[in-house]
């Protein structure tokens, strides 16, 4: 029967014997019996003088002890009666949306009670709530009040000469949290401020391969930030991991990871946002005055940048969730997604498919011999578009400007024009209709399809895999079967690797040698650079795909993998020969690579640990926690907190012998919980939600079944119990 009792469970202790701390003044009076408060006559006429109700608003509810004085809760504000006469006060800061709705619903008691804890807290970490009630021997309920005056729930105490403690574990926003004592039924006293709760990212799962993966990410990532002043404003991104300049699709990219330490997320597209050219296109990086680069530069061969500025704002938005800042960009994002469809060097109106120069996947040169610069003379790839281009379709370029336009979607809706939100819809399903119908070979995406017949020498092109099919995999554009077999095809290709360290190819097969003249530098030879050399930003990206399609072992296999390659050199680089040693492009690459990282980070805290954020500030969250496909961690804690921001996730997973129990919090509204039950679980027996019978369904993710249900609450405890 122990399966039926709530995991939510205080510890209430006797106050005999307690640690030293400020808690201690809390001593009971000589009082024997309860002392009746003033009544609401006693604080109008300082109410009138305060401005009434203009002011202050109406009353709620009766006068209580709150912070240890004879308190009226108003609408906008409080007076206090001190010792030294009556105060008018603003709401306390976690009020400013309104009290706590206890204080309208409960009558005041006759008791006075004083409530004190230690000054800052930690989601889901227990803290303890001195309480003093001077001449009172019996039960209280102590309820407790996030950031924005929401319950999030009620703790029992038992009070013996007047004093009790109780051990709470706070959730639900963060920012001052505040609590009213309850005695038969009515409030003897509360706290504005009890305690300040804060939240950081982490997560400790007791193994170090997990463990250590964020900490050291960060490191890296801190070596990619670059910062300085463009045209008299501060501009702050992450650079490119072999270039010493900030480009908007590595800074995007790396937003996998920075998102959780990095507070300032918008100045570097604002900067691009002041870039953007008249016809609504975009620069590949900006101007960098000290290395002589003057103003920002387009790579005439890219098709790309206009969606990665979109999928950029939004997620910039889901940061900071400042609705002004992305109505600010509106305007920027349609005149973008509009020039990807309508101009003749990137959209092949016959096809209805967006168009480029044969280059690898998203890089930016395009096939053929080095030839020279037009604007220097030297020696170049080719960048630019000339009679010698050849032109096709490029699978990546459709799948990423589908994903944006879904983006635009829920950006109209949410600050411009819904109706227009139905059309990108519709214009992003039938891009990937008729991209299917082109590119989809079954497996996989081909890599590049000519308008015009063209034959690649010395490499079979319809067994070509590249890297955006990786990126493919999570931008929300496939349907399920299309998934598995991508992550099934990257499965089926590490097997078959030999003695090449991963399966995280840029292409596979690579070009012959020659075929995408670099001018000598490296990535003219098979298996270096972006042809055929390794890449941790396909391994993070397939890593994230991974768990989405229900491979999820596969997934945790990958990190690991990633663990042991940083861990033994100290370094991530952007790419690696096929036996693992780095792969050195020239002076400027650092062995701190941000991209690949950030999209390891991704798979570790969205695939792995399973929080995803379905709208802006955590308030919608997909919580689907994957411990259960390991088999040495049985106790997790979790946070995901934009530092941007105060929005948060938190969670406790905990494996029992036949079931799993999950604790979880956050600043938002809703959880869409997604409980995964083992292989070899026949079904689940008991489903509880703070200790209640839930109701749920069972979710098939290509073979991997998922208990799903909806929580609406800032603070729950889930129990999934199954046989085997």
């Amino acid at each position: 029967m122990k399966r039926l009792l709530p995991l939510l469970i205080v510890s209430i202790t006797a106050c005999s014997v307690l640690p030293q701390s400020p808690v201690e003044t809390l001593q009971p009076s000589p009082a024997p019996h309860a002392i009746p408060l003033p009544t609401v006559d006693a604080f109008a006429d300082h109410w009138a003088r305060s401005g009434g109700e203009a002011t202050l608003g109406k009353p709620i509810g009766e006068p209580i002890m709150l912070d240890g004085a004879p308190t009226q809760v108003y609408q906008r504000g409080l007076i206090t009666l001190r010792p030294d006469g009556p105060v008018a006060l603003p709401l306390p800061s976690g009020w400013v949306n309104g009290p706590p709705i206890d204080l309208a619903r409960l009558p005041a008691s006759a008791w006075r009670a004083t409530l004190a804890a230690p000054p800052d807290a930690t989601p889901l970490m227990p803290l303890r709530v001195r309480i003093a009630v001077p001449g009172y021997a019996g039960h209280a309920a102590l309820h407790l009040y996030d950031g924005r005056a929401r319950l999030i729930g009620s703790w029992n105490a038992e009070l013996t000469d007047g004093i009790g403690v109780v051990d709470v574990q706070p959730g639900g926003a963060l920012g001052a949290h505040s609590a009213l004592l309850v005695i038969d039924g009515a409030i003897a006293g509360g706290a504005s401020h009890l305690y300040t709760l804060d939240a950081e990212t982490m997560l400790v799962t007791g193994q170090e391969r997990f463990d250590a993966l964020y900490p050291m990410i960060r490191r890296f990532m801190e070596q990619c930030v670059l910062e300085y002043a463009l045209d008299g404003v501060l501009v702050r991104g992450y650079r490119s991991p072999d270039n010493p300049l900030l480009w908007l699709r590595d800074h995007t990219y790396q937003a996998r990871g920075f998102r959780y330490f990095e507070t300032d997320v918008t100045s570097l597209i604002d900067a691009f946002r002041r870039a953007q050219r008249p016809d609504g296109s975009f620069p590949d990086f900006l101007a960098r005055p000290e290395l002589g680069i003057m103003r920002p530069v387009r790579k005439e061969v890219e098709a790309d940048v206009e969606y990665l500025f979109v999928q950029a704002v939004y997620e910039a938005w889901q940061m900071t969730g400042d609705d002004s800042w992305l109505r600010t960009n509106l305007d920027a994002m349609r005149r973008a997604v509009r020039y990807t469809m309508s101009d003749s060097l990137r959209w092949d109106a016959a096809r209805g498919l967006v168009k480029r120069p044969y280059t690898i996947d998203t890089w930016d040169f395009s096939y053929g011999p080095t030839t020279t610069d037009p604007t220097t003379g030297r020696p170049a790839p080719r960048h630019w578009i000339d009679d010698q281009t050849i032109w096709g379709i490029f699978h990546g370029d459709n799948t990423g400007l589908a994903h944006a336009l879904e983006l635009l979607a829920r950006i109209e809706e949410r600050v411009g024009d819904p109706v227009l939100a139905q059309r990108w819809r519709a214009e992003a399903a039938g891009i990937m209709d008729r991209l299917n119908a082109l590119s989809w070979n079954g497996r996989f995406f081909t890599h590049f399809v000519p308008l015009t017949p063209f034959d690649t020498p010395g490499v079979d092109e319809a067994s070509q895999l590249s890297l955006s099919n990786a990126y493919a995999l999570n931008r929300g554009v496939l349907h399920r079967n299309q998934g598995r077999a991508i992550v099934d095809e990257y499965f089926r290709r590490g097997l078959q690797r030999g003695e090449t360290f991963a399966e995280w190819y840029s292409i596979d097969p690579p070009f012959p040698e020659g075929s995408f003249g670099l001018a000598g530098r490296l990535g003219e030879r098979p298996g270096e650079y972006v042809n055929g050399g390794l890449m941790p930003l396909v391994g993070g990206e397939l890593a994230r795909g991974a768990f989405r399609y229900g491979a999820e072992r596969y997934a945790f296999e990958i990190l690991h993998r990633y663990y042991f390659l940083i861990s033994t050199t100290g370094a991530s680089y952007l790419w690696y020969y096929p036996a693992g040693n780095p792969g050195i492009s020239g002076a400027d690459t650092l062995p701190t690579d941000g991209w690949g990282s950030s999209a390891m980070l991704g798979a570790l805290f969205e695939g792995a640990a399973g929080i995803e954020d379905r709208e802006a500030l955590y308030r919608d969250v997909v919580l689907s926690p994957r411990w259960i496909f390991t088999r040495d961690v049985n106790d997790v804690q979790a946070v995901a907190r934009y530092a941007a921001s105060d929005g948060y996730v938190a969670y406790r997973w905990r494996r029992m012998s036949s079931g799993v129990e999950l604790q979880m919090t956050g600043s938002g509204e809703r959880m869409y919980v997604r409980i995964p039950l083992p292989e070899d679980a026949a079904a689940p027996t008991d489903v509880l939600l703070n200790g209640a019978l839930q109701e749920y369904s069972i979710e098939d993710a290509n073979g991997s079944r998922y208990v799903v249900f909806d929580v609406r609450a800032p603070f729950g405890t889930i129990q999934v119990w199954w046989t085997t």
